[in-house]
């Protein structure tokens, strides 16, 4: 039982902490013996910025906007809106921008099924994809693309940024700090040799390796990349370029879109075997089974292991144990109380974490269940935003 329960602790914190703490220092080590690279600033590619949207009708003239006004030469930016299964009147929006070739069906198949479709309208050997409800800064794909001089880049993912225009929302703060975290841990998997799971708010690749994926993909981005990265080519992360976006609007709302993402998690981890190949991709399985893997699987599963082995453990009369249990149960109350309090818009600093981590986890489950079940619908799900 104590066997259990120290290998327990041992995956929980190497999941959080400790896969970080590593990777920094293997990061050094390489930056000490490697140069850095230099960027041909006349680099410019032709580019198709790809914005796969549905029912944006409130914003998506917004994100037009926006799109225009990116710093890169107009003649070498083609803007594709694809707004495939709209029933608003989001495509008479799109249609009204001559600069942009507006694609539209009414049939719904989901998001894959629409980039897909995008991709037979894309010329250029640089495609950009990026969300409807998101705004990029302006030098976003210059800041991408300047990767794509070295051909050993096939994919360069930029940064969510999370705009919390209400500070005091636990579910804003928590989201906005886990994205903080995940923003450190991909730059270091970058700097070692490539991320394992891209931010699809703001996503690009060579368009010669985009691949074709099945229209029930639920994590279009994470499925991209780890297939590009598993085929020998490097995925950056550049955190010069970014896409914002406001937290989802409340508990529910966030619920939700998790739920979604831990389903695509398992889907994803049952389709990429070659991601668990540690002898023919060493590199990458070892990135993937570290940040993303086990954060999916044994984390959640160890939480809730050490939590039932601490109880008989404490029983015993040894202190460090029930030291242990007092600790686990107030984490706990703490993350209750906060998910009780911001369902009635009561908001306490202190709560965000615990109220965050204990969600995150507990959304793994329900990914699980929903997974396992085929309940999962590929079909645009969109949380709404604060």
């Amino acid at each position: 039982m104590e066997i259990l329960f120290w290998t327990g602790i041992g995956i929980v914190f190497y999941s959080y902490i400790g896969y970080g703490i590593l990777l920094a220092i293997l990061v050094k080590l390489k930056k000490a013996m490697a140069a850095k690279p230099v960027f041909n600033s006349d680099y410019e590619p032709h580019v198709a910025l790809v914005v796969p949207c549905f029912n944006e009708a409130d914003y998506i003239e917004d994100k037009i906007k926006n799109s225009l006004e990116l710093d890169y030469p107009k003649d070498k930016l083609q803007l594709i809106f694809i707004s495939d299964g709209s029933n608003d009147d989001t495509p008479q929006r799109i249609a009204k921008y001559p600069q942009v070739m507006a694609l539209h069906e009414d049939a719904r198949n989901g998001k894959a099924a629409a980039m897909n479709r995008a991709m037979k309208f894309v010329t250029a050997p640089i495609v950009v994809f990026c969300d409807a409800n998101t705004d990029l800064n302006k030098e976003a794909i210059r800041e991408l693309v300047k990767h794509y001089q070295f051909p050993e880049v096939g994919a360069v993912t930029g940064e969510k940024r999370i705009i919390t225009k209400d500070r005091e929302n636990a579910s804003g703060a928590g989201e906005g700090i886990y994205w903080k975290y995940e923003s450190f841990l991909k730059q270091l998997d970058s700097d070692f040799y490539t991320i394992v799971g891209a931010a699809g708010e703001l996503m690009s690749y060579r368009t010669s390796l985009y691949r074709e994926l099945p229209k029930d993909t639920l994590l279009d981005d994470l499925m991209q990349s780890m297939q590009i990265a598993l085929d020998g080519h490097r995925v950056i992360y550049e955190k010069n370029a970014y896409a914002a976006e406001t937290a989802s609007a409340n508990v529910g709302e966030e619920l939700k879109r998790k739920i979604r993402i831990a389903a695509g998690a398992w889907q994803s981890m049952s389709r990429l075997p070659k991601g668990f190949d540690l002898i023919g991709h060493f590199k990458v399985s070892f990135l993937f089974i570290s940040h993303r893997v086990l954060r999916w699987t044994l984390a959640p599963f160890s939480l809730l292991l050490l939590f039932v082995l601490n109880i008989p453990l404490a029983l015993s009369g040894e202190l460090l144990y029930q030291g242990i249990l007092v600790a686990q149960v107030l984490f706990y109350a703490m993350a209750l109380l906060g998910w009780y309090l911001a369902n009635r818009q009561i908001k306490v600093k202190a709560l965000f974490v615990p109220y965050y981590f204990f969600i995150m986890n507990l959304c793994m489950y329900l990914g699980l269940a929903r997974f396992l079940r085929g309940k999962q619908s590929a079909n645009w799900e969109r949380a709404k935003r604060a």
